[in-house]
């Protein structure tokens, strides 16, 4: 008879240690009921991942072992079903990042991880130790090697458990996504694994976590690395993977694939819905201008608490456009939010007046447009405070670059959804979004005129974003190279740009980092994006122009 294997693909929530453990109960019993014979948990899926300096409290790594003993225990309800659950392993004041394979109630053994990333969204050297020595254990005359996450990422661990006896290695992840992720761990399986003739399993963790999202996509390769098993992407899932040595059967059909703006839309609504809901807001506020960025956020925002959980906030002065006001009041009709009107010019006055005598004889400039913001904020932070929902920044990636932003304005509030967008995504989410509604025999939910319309701040008249910045797709084309893609001033000039945008939007990057450091958390979508991993100095003198002068 064949070996079944569980993918328990679930949504684990840092330090809710007990809600944890009853998610891996309840998909065991999913699993038992299905005739499993193992059930394969993600990496660190007692605690969530990454726990980081919950990891240094020494009382954390107590309850997480109490926790796991009590799991341990209640397996005895399902005896014939062997458990892999990931966890934090103290040993005599040294941690691991650990797998305990379990069994009716007996422990059969342990495995630690061996290759600690320390890159990018990684700071795992921080907190654990390095082990690697294999364990491959015995179900149904088959023999199972264990891997957790980033051993599959050089050969060293496979080649550990092949050495062992392991006619197939169970591998346990929290790999977070950005997009097209899912094609480059396929690509290392095949590259360090199947070439050892070993089939995998890779259950990956799913949800969301502060800045990081985990789009699941749990998969299973055979011998040859052929996709056998693929279970579903942006949510929780439990799918079964049968082996007899030579066949593989998967119950189920394979996801289907997903192209990049898809998989960035569902990005942003799984980490926007689980940072919201995991930290106890009751929905959501944001304020809507009628440009294109805040009208994105409400949709993602909609799509990912419900529109009843959603607030919108229109806020109009003595320079928005009639038609800013019309088109944000369609666009919360149409989404079915609650909006509310409340202008700030009464607030604008009443600052000017007062400020006036300090003010006195210094011409009107950035400040005032900055008051402007200010306000709004001030407005959306006590909407917030009174009804208990999260503010959520409408800034994309573009304006985070080069400072193109008000702290303490448009920059306050708790989550930033569209953080990791450059503008020109922003435009291709937009249309997808307004493509998904039209599918449905909806209307389009963003309005034509947003879209189109030249993109302004309307903070004096007849102003566009374009009288600061460079084009947006010039802008964002130096923006991927440079901050994504690691390319040096020499690169980004070669690619056909002109030395003087390059310092411009070089400078302006440099310029605007203390504004980025004080920035709301948003969902991490791209390589690299503005938080974990970008970690510049603020106090920063450096030019990589000089290089190339």
């Amino acid at each position: 008879m064949a070996l079944q294997i569980a993918i328990a693909q679930i949504n684990a929530s840092v330090g809710d240690l007990a809600a944890n453990a009853q998610k891996i109960h309840q998909a065991a019993a999913k699993a038992a009921e299905k005739g499993a014979d193992v059930l394969l948990t993600p990496e660190l899926s007692l605690v969530g991942y990454p726990p980081e300096d919950l990891l240094l409290r020494p009382s954390f790594l107590r309850r997480s072992q109490q926790v796991l003993d009590e799991l341990v225990e209640k397996s005895q309800e399902f005896s014939s079903l062997t458990y892999l659950v990931g966890y934090p392993r103290e040993i005599e004041g040294r941690v691991y990042n650990a797998a305990l394979i379990f069994k009716n109630g007996s422990v059969l053994g342990h495995y630690a991880k061996l290759e600690l990333p320390n890159y990018a969204v990684f700071d795992e050297q921080r907190y654990f130790q390095p082990d690697g020595a294999p364990f491959v254990f015995e179900v149904k005359g088959v023999r199972l090697g264990v891997n957790i996450c980033e051993d599959v990422w050089f050969p060293r661990a496979a080649a550990m458990a092949k050495a062992e006896g392991a006619q197939a290695l169970l591998v346990m992840n929290a790999s977070p996504f950005h997009v097209n992720k899912q094609n480059e761990r396929l690509a290392v399986v095949r590259a360090n694994v199947a070439r050892h003739k070993i089939p995998t399993v890779f259950c990956n963790l799913v949800g969301g976590q502060d800045e990081l999202v985990f789009d699941g996509d749990s998969f299973a390769v055979d011998g040859e690395g052929q996709v056998t098993a693929r279970a579903a992407r942006f949510k929780e899932d439990l799918c079964i993977w049968s082996f007899n040595g030579l066949r593989h059967h998967f119950e189920g059909e394979l996801t289907d694939e997903l192209d990049t703006n898809h998989q960035a839309y569902e990005a942003l609504v799984l980490g926007t819905r689980d940072y919201v809901l995991k930290n106890g807001f009751r929905g959501g506020i944001v304020g809507l201008s009628g440009g294109i960025d805040s009208a994105l956020t409400l949709a993602i925002a909609a799509d990912a608490l419900g529109p009843d959980q959603v607030t919108a906030v229109i806020m109009p002065s003595r320079y928005t456009a009639a038609m800013s006001v019309e088109d944000a009041r369609a666009c919360a009709q149409a989404l079915g939010v609650q909006a509310h009107e409340i202008s700030i010019e009464s607030a604008y006055t009443a600052f000017e007046q007062g400020l006036a005598p300090a003010f006195k004889g210094l011409a009107p400039d950035l400040t005032e447009e900055n008051l402007q913001s200010r306000i709004r904020g001030t407005y959306l932070m006590a909407l917030s405070n009174k009804t208990g929902r999260l503010v959520l920044t409408t800034g994309n990636k573009s304006e985070l670059a080069v400072g193109y932003c008000t702290l303490y304005g448009d920059m306050a509030g708790g989550y930033a959804v569209i953080k990791d967008l450059l503008k020109t995504m922003v435009y291709r989410l937009s249309r997808l979004r307004n493509t998904r509604s039209l599918k449905h025999g909806g209307v389009e939910v963003i309005p034509e005129r947003i879209i189109t319309r030249a993109p302004t701040a309307e903070l004096r008249f007849d102003q566009t974003d374009q009288d600061s910045l460079p084009a947006y797709d010039v802008l964002d084309d130096i923006l991927e190279r440079f901050v994504e893609r690691g390319e040096d001033f020499g690169t980004i000039e070669s690619a056909g740009h002109s030395q003087d945008v390059i310092e411009q939007v070089m400078g302006l990057l440099r310029r605007s980092e203390y504004k980025r450091r004080q920035a709301a958390p948003g969902p991490r979508i791209s390589p690299r994006a503005f938080g974990r991993d970008w970690r510049f100095p603020l106090t920063n003198r450096f030019s990589e122009k000089e290089l190339f002068s």
